[in-house]
């Protein structure tokens, strides 16, 4: 089946048209994200196509975007929600509690109860005291274990702070019917922007046999949920969507055999990614010492204002400049805020043309996820990153 050309552009380092006449007429001062929404469907429809058996609940964390929430109602998505606040914006925009997961671990009890009287039946847990407040206010609801996982070969892990140990999760599971819940299944994270196609399997082996010591104790799970994982294209190369829907059919047919669970998976980053830019500015270029190679350039966004994600220089976002195919040297990227953890990539090698200059305006590509829903609300004065859906 031949990609769409919108895909392969985005895949190439390219911008679709709609995005590239947006910027082109773009009269905003301050930093922008614009995304195109036709690549989120695209990204959605490819991901169906190559996992028809896995439901998915789309990470609206990723992109809480009205627009985006839309067009993927209207496709058939299921939405994956981290707090009553995402809940209530799935149902004011027509998405019916029946296609909602309230997928956090971490919940207050008048948040599961809320939920549960708008009608969502469908919950994660990791411990004793989450499961307790989903048997108290959440009565006879699915219910869905988080397992810990490694997360190697992830460039965000995800790691320690969400899942329990498999023989604790299976403990809760058989818990869980005993406090009148339904143990639907289990679920993971291998880590976001993973590069590490055998995680998978590594993880799916874990619940398979998971699955096989509840059925000694009449425990009967019908799911497993694969979580998120699918990439964005960042600097370093990754392997296409394809490899990884063939990892995960593999794992799922090697460890379940044809008795396959019901198959969930939670992408965000891997659906809104590649369909975003944000348009910024130059505002500095500097040295920090006489015949010093490296100039540090200065951008009036920063990990404040969407690039929270290159915390530790994690994610390593591409950038386009007006001077591109000329001659580059060395550079430090910071932000524009009074505070020294502002640095981008100072550690990183990164190389921007010699002829750039202060107003210069350039692209950070495949930032469609996480940045806007990481801006701040006004550190140092600037204001939350503006965003556009086109």
């Amino acid at each position: 089946m031949r990609r769409s050309s919108s895909k392969s552009r985005i895949e190439q380092g390219q911008l679709t048209p709609k995005l590239q006449k947006f910027l082109a007429e773009s009269k905003d001062r301050d930093p922008f994200l614009v995304v195109d929404v036709d690549v989120v469907e695209q990204n959605y429809r490819e991901l169906r196509r190559l996992l028809p058996h896995a439901r998915v609940y789309y990470a609206i964390k990723a992109n809480p975007a009205p627009e985006i929430l839309r067009r993927l109602r209207s496709l058939g998505s299921n939405f994956d929600t981290a707090s009553a606040g995402e809940i209530e914006q799935c149902l004011s925009l027509g998405i019916t509690p029946d296609r909602i997961s309230f997928g956090n671990t971490i919940k207050k009890k008048r948040d599961i109860a809320w939920a549960f009287d708008k009608g969502v039946r469908l919950y994660a847990f990791d411990s004793l005291c989450e499961l307790e407040k989903l048997a108290e206010v959440a009565p006879g609801s699915q219910v869905f274990c988080r397992v810990l996982m490694e997360c190697e070969g992830a460039e965000w892990p995800l790691s320690r702070k969400f899942g329990c140990a498999p023989h604790m999760a299976a403990d809760l599971l058989v818990k869980a019917r005993a406090l009148g819940l339904d143990p639907y299944g289990i679920s993971f994270h291998v880590g976001s922007q993973q590069t590490d196609l055998n995680q998978w399997d590594k993880a799916v082996a874990q619940v398979s046999q998971m699955f096989t010591v509840l059925q000694q104790h009449d425990v009967e799970l019908r799911m497993v949920n694969l979580g998120g994982g699918f990439p964005a294209r960042y600097r370093s190369d990754v392997p296409m969507l394809e490899a990884y829907a063939q990892a995960i059919g593999n794992a799922m047919t090697k460890h379940f055999g044809n008795n396959l669970p019901d198959m969930i998976i939670e992408p965000g980053r891997g659906l809104v990614g590649d369909a975003g830019v944000i348009q910024a500015e130059v505002v500095l270029i500097s040295e920090k010492d006489y015949g010093d190679d490296r100039r540090w350039v200065y951008l009036d966004i920063g990990k404040f204002s969407g690039l929270a994600e290159t915390m530790d220089e994690a994610i390593k976002y591409r950038i386009v400049t007006p001077h591109d195919g000329g001659p580059t040297g060395p550079v430090a990227l910071a932000g524009p805020s009074c505070d020294s953890a502002d640095i981008l990539y100072e550690k990183t090698d990164y190389h921007l043309p010699l002829a750039l200059r202060v107003g210069d305006k350039v692209q950070i590509l495949s930032t469609g996820a996480y940045t806007t829903t990481y801006s701040s609300v006004g550190f140092n004065g600037f204001p939350p990153l503006k965003s556009y859906c086109i």
